[in-house]
Parts: C-alpha cells; structure tokens; sequence
C-alpha cells in the first residue's frame, strides 16, 4: 500500500469516529437514551390487561399535558358558628 492511501483510509476513519462521537453526545444532551419506565413497566405490565391499562394511563397523561385542567377557585365564606 502507499502511504497516500493510508493516509487517506486513516483521515476518513478518523472523521467517521468523530461524527459518530458527536451524534453520541447530541443524543445524551437533548435525552434520547433517557427512559427511566422501560425496564420497570416491563416487569409490572407483562399480561395482556396491564398492557391495555398501561396504554390508557399514558394516553391520560398525554391528554392532561396538551389540557391542563383550570384551576378550581375554592369559595372562601366563613361559616357561622
């Protein structure tokens, strides 16, 4: 081999690890590999029914998130004694 294609088969490595190195770190920082439930719900929701529950308390919290429920005002009388 002559050292011009070494040369280049050593840059363009060097340039794949970076760019991989960099899409490892953009995903730590913006929280893709952060799934605190996966393992957890794996274990508690193994039949069937749980899986269904499962599936219906996410979509609640999804729909309390896109809605947030208006504050209730309390009423705030004295009452006589």
């Amino acid at each position: 081999m002559s050292s011009g294609i070494l040369a280049m088969m050593l840059g363009i490595s060097t340039l794949l690890g970076a760019l991989g190195l960099l899409a490892l770190l953009w995903g730590h920082r913006t929280g893709q590999f952060e799934d605190h439930h996966k393992f957890i719900d794996g274990a508690l929701y193994d039949g069937e029914e749980e899986l269904k529950d499962a599936i219906l308390m996410e979509q609640k919290r999804k729909e309390a998130k896109e809605h947030p429920r208006k504050e209730k005002r309390e009423d705030k009388r004295v009452m006589p004694d």
